[in-house]
């Protein structure tokens, strides 16, 4: 017998404080288990991915035909590499199954229209930030340790040799820089789409962005016109795709 046509549909039961935290201990345990089986498969990548991040100054040293040499300073550095690399490494294997768990814990209390969006958008999102990493070590890190390499001291009896645990955190850090600053037309589309700021505004804010990335470029990279401008010019370029992309698929009325 079919329900009457007006028959209320029942609601779900709204969580407790205690049941959002329970959710919160469980997630939190179910992401630090699949970084944990992560781990455990990236230790055995370790040492190769150690030579991926370490490429740009490879690549640098082989395009100047020096041969790439990097001293290690301290006796357990070698290994305090490795393991930082495979944790990197663990790190963008499990985070597909991380941010599943943060999605899960977080999409009960967003809207229907912010989890259409928000599912949209997290693809585009994984992507810019990787596109934003390999930007770094395949284009701008080599021409980085190229100015840095070529650089004249006027000391004849300087010997370019890093180690290789600062020359790890230095490749590091820059990436993280690259692909966090190629978020930008993620926080702009979901900026506008929100209504938290409208697209004339960011057309009229042309000048003072442009300004604010050259501040932050200079801050954020090495003291060289090369990586400054490596990473202004693509975070404007960037900020202009944000626009292009607000304009062509405008918030809903």
């Amino acid at each position: 017998m079919s329900a009457p046509p007006h028959a209320a549909v029942p609601e779900p039961a709204l969580m407790s404080l205690g049941d959002h935290l329970d959710e919160l201990r469980l997630r939190l345990l179910l992401a630090l288990g699949g970084f944990g089986v992560a781990l455990i498969l990236a230790l055995r990548a370790g040492k190769w991915f150690a030579g991926v991040i370490l490429s740009p100054y490879s690549v640098a040293m082989a395009s100047a035909g020096i041969e790439a040499r990097l001293q290690a300073i301290q006796p357990a550095e070698p290994f305090l590499v490795y393991i930082k690399a495979a944790m990197v490494l663990a790190v963008l294997i499990s985070s597909p199954w991380v941010f599943y768990q943060f999605w899960a814990f977080v999409s009960a209390g967003l809207l229907p229209n912010e989890k259409r969006l928000l599912r949209r958008l997290a693809p585009v999102s994984a992507g810019l930030f990787a596109g934003g990493v390999l930007f770094f070590l395949r284009v701008v890190g080599p021409l980085i340790f190229r100015f840095f390499m070529q650089f004249d001291l006027g000391i004849d009896f300087l010997t370019y040799q890093p180690g290789v645990g600062r020359t790890l955190d230095f490749i590091l850090l820059l990436a993280l820089v690259f692909g966090v600053g190629f978020e930008m037309p993620m926080a702009i589309v979901m900026a506008e789409r929100t209504g938290l700021i409208a697209i004339q505004t960011l057309q009229r804010a042309r000048k003072g962005v442009f300004l604010g990335i050259v501040v932050l470029a200079a801050m954020a990279t090495p003291p060289d016109v090369i990586s400054q401008l490596a990473l202004g010019l693509p975070l404007y370029a960037l900020y202009e795709g944000g626009m292009l992309v607000c304009r062509l698929w405008p918030r809903p009325i």
